[in-house]
């Protein structure tokens, strides 16, 4: 049996697994997205590089650090996992300062690593930040990104509850989240340029201008909701018994169950 983790290690877990999340996959978007060579040769990797670079991240990270933290590199998969019994509640705001801290510092070193290219204007280009209406990538509107945040966050979250219950097969979690990650960014990235996470939208966003900033309050509410969706409803639609008998196992006097090793 794996030994408890201290706290400490847990939030340095989630700090560095959050920031290795926001410094792949935004910085994907920000660097590699859209590269022209000098014979006006287009060698970006698009839409489905950057969707893989989110996927591939959380997925390495899910194999790093996992067993330290369970992984979440999201205060809203913390909020989630938290609703559905996974992680104790007192340890939920630590989470989110630690994630939101690890996204915070990689943000800032792909602000320090792109305003090194001469003429580069992190407002201007966006600098892999999430939004709607005239901020969105093809113009989709409020309403719209609000649903779609909300429904491909609780679709995440329901991943990963599934790929993390006890009886889901051992060892394999870590490519069905990251590959669920790779599939939400190939329908959200064109309508928000995918957030599902408050962390990777505020790491980038404080760099990015006012405008970003004053969008951002959607990209922390929807996955919320989102992830309380699920967190919620999974342990409705898919109860353990062997969870509720070891409950109902606790609730016998303490003599009762001395002798059942």
């Amino acid at each position: 049996m794996s030994q408890p983790q201290s706290m400490t290690s847990r939030l340095a877990a989630e700090f560095l697994g959050t920031g290795v999340l926001v410094f792949g996959g935004c910085g994907a978007a920000i660097f590699s997205a859209k590269v022209i060579s000098s014979n006006t040769v287009n060698m970006g990797i698009g839409f489905l590089g950057v969707a893989l670079a989110f996927g591939l991240t959380v997925l390495v990270m899910v194999y790093a650090v996992g067993h330290i933290s369970g992984a979440h590199f999201n205060p809203a998969v913390t909020f989630g996992a938290a609703l559905a019994g996974r992680i104790e509640w007192k340890a939920v705001p630590s989470y989110w300062i630690s994630q939101i801290a690890g996204a915070s510092v990689a943000g800032l070193a792909l602000f320090a690593i792109a305003t090194g290219k001469h003429g580069f204007d992190p407002v201007a280009s966006g600098f892999a930040t999430n939004g709607y209406a005239d901020r969105s990538p093809d113009g989709y509107s409020m309403l719209s990104a609000l649903l779609a945040e909300i429904i491909l966050t609780a679709i995440f979250l329901y991943v990963i509850l599934g790929s993390t219950d006890g009886r889901a097969p051992k060892g394999f979690a870590g490519i069905s989240i990251g590959l669920s990650l790779t599939l939400i960014h190939l329908v959200a990235i064109p309508i928000t340029n995918t957030s599902v996470n408050p962390a990777r939208s505020l790491g980038v966003a404080w760099f990015a201008g006012p405008a970003a900033l004053g969008q951002v309050w959607l990209f922390i509410v929807a996955p919320l909701v989102g992830a309380a969706i699920a967190g919620l409803t999974y342990p409705l639609f898919f109860p353990n018994p062997a969870v509720s008998m070891a409950v109902e196992m606790d609730r016998l006097p303490e003599e009762a169950t001395t002798n059942d090793d």
